[in-house]
Formats: C-alpha cells, structure tokens, sequence
C-alpha cells in the first residue's frame, strides 16, 4: 500500500472516531433502538432456518465483513494473548450463550414476551453482583429504579404470558439470562477497552465455534433461502452483530455495569412498539403505564 493509500485510510478512520464520538450521546437511546429489533429478526428469520444453524451463518458473515474492515483500515489488535483470552470469553457469553439461548427458546416456541420478560431479570441480577465483582456501589434510588424497571416490563409483557410452554423452552431463557449478565460483567471487568473492529472478530469465533459444535449435535442445518430468510439474515448480521453490539461495547466501556444493564428494561417495551407497528400486535391496557415504569425506573437508575 503506497503513502496515498495509508494517509486516505488513517482520514478515513478519524473521520470513523470522530462520528463514534458525536454518537456518544445517542449510544444509549440508539442501542435500545437498535436491540429492540433482535427479536423482531428472529421472529422473521426462525420460520425458515433451525435457531442454531441461524446464528452460525450470522457469526460467519460477521467475522468476514469485520475482517475485510479491519485489514483495510489496518485496525490493531490486542497487544498480549491474555487480552484476546478475555475478549474471546466475553465474546462467547455475549454472543454465543445469551443469542444461542434466545434463539433455542423462542424456537421451541417460548413467546418473545416470556423471552423478555426472563431476560428482564439481568439489571437486577447484575446489580447483584457489581458490587462484589466490579466494587460497584448500588445507591437506594438505583434499587428503587431497579424494580420499578422490572414492573413496568412485567406489565408491558403480561398480555403475553397466558401462552403454554413447556421447560425446554425456558431453559434455553434462563440460560441466556446467565449468559448475558456474566457476559457484561466479565467485560467490563477484564478487557473493558478494545478496538471494536478486531475486538469483534475475536468476539464472535468462538462464539462460532460454540454453535457449530452444538448445531452438529442437535440440528440438520436446514435453510429456507427466502427473502424474508435473507432480510432477517442481513438486518440481524448488520444492524445487530455489527451495530448494537459495537454500540454496547462502547457503553460498557463508558459506563458502569449498572447503567449499561438498566438501559435492557426498554427493550420489551421498544419491541412491543415495533410489533404493534409492524404485525399489528395488540398492546394490554397494562402496557403503556408498563411503559412508563420501565422509562422512569431507567432514568433514577442511570441519573
């Protein structure tokens, strides 16, 4: 590569940490926005492919597309083999046991609703243990906006919660549930700071590798090539993998665990919204005080 070339791509990225910058201040509202439509894609997108064999080719198109970038803005990566130990960890909670978990139980046919509801636990559960892992103090009002959250999202889902399901469909939940909660913690513990662009590739290979060798057990990798198929596929790679991930990254970097955990209780109620707007879902008479729970329970948590 000549001296043209270097210089145009060192432009490029201070232009890139230039907008991540400005988007600091949105990272918050632009990430629940964003997390909101994972459930919207798997609705979509499971109808035609097996849960497992989904995520897999989801994780394969991330790592191509993030290692074209990152070879061509010459992105750096981790300095010492316990830091790419670390992110790789993180990476596969996240990722593989939180996305694997989610996709498994709405598979077996555990309502999105349920699914929100169990994954609603996490700011509790993280506020849990932030203190004794991170050192992290809980104040009073973070509590009290803590289960304020977690009502308004029961609220927001109770119009869901009538469908029958059985344990292999909330265990997968349940699992995912852990998954996220020590995901974000370890993170924010061992390798809170890394490049977001060889971090992700680092992120999602085992998480590759985690859902290749569980699909080879459980599945027959039975694809539906479909437009719907293709729309969820490229939506949950782009705007998901890449997107709200590179998005909670940078929270987690930011701010303390608490925080950046609080911020899942407007999940349910954005998805609710996009379900109403887009399948014409109905919304309980529960759910818009719900809602506004879980927005004030947000903001005496993060204040």
């Amino acid at each position: 590569m000549g001296l043209t070339g270097i210089v145009s791509f060192d432009r490029h990225y201070l232009r890139y940490q230039s907008a991540m910058t400005s988007m600091l201040r949105f990272a918050p509202l632009l990430f629940v926005v964003l997390w909101s439509t994972g459930f919207i894609g798997a609705k979509l997108g499971l109808p035609h492919a097996e849960p497992l064999t989904f995520l897999l080719i989801r994780y394969a198109l991330v790592i191509v597309l993030m290692a074209v970038i990152a070879i061509a803005m010459r992105a750096p990566w981790p300095a010492d083999r316990r830091s790419w130990f670390h992110i790789g960890v993180s990476g596969l909670l996240v990722h593989g046991i939180y996305l694997g978990g989610v996709f498994v139980a709405i598979a077996h046919g555990l309502p999105a609703g349920v699914a929100s509801l169990v994954v609603g636990i996490q700011p509790l559960l993280t506020a849990t243990l932030a203190g004794a892992l991170l050192g992290e103090s809980v104040l009073p009002r973070q509590w009290i906006g803590l289960l304020m959250g977690f009502i308004g999202v029961a609220l927001v889902v109770s119009g869901k919660l009538g469908a029958e399901f059985g344990v292999a469909a909330l265990l997968p939940a349940v699992v995912a549930l852990i998954g996220i909660t020590a995901g974000t913690l370890y993170q924010k513990r061992f390798c809170p700071r890394f490049d977001l662009r060889t971090g992700a590739i680092l992120q999602f290979i085992p998480s590759l590798l985690l859902t290749l060798a569980a699909a080879w057990f459980t599945e027959s990798f039975r694809i539906e090539w479909t437009g719907e198929f293709i729309f969820a596929l490229g939506w949950l790679t782009l705007v998901l993998s890449v997107g709200a991930i590179s998005l909670l990254n940078i929270l987690i970097r930011q701010a303390n665990a608490v925080n950046v955990a609080s911020l899942f209780y407007l999940v349910p109620p954005s998805t609710a919204i996009f379900a109403w707007w887009l399948f014409d879902e109905r919304l309980t008479g529960l759910a818009l005080p719900g809602m506004a729970l879980a927005v004030g329970g947000v903001y005496l948590a993060r204040k």
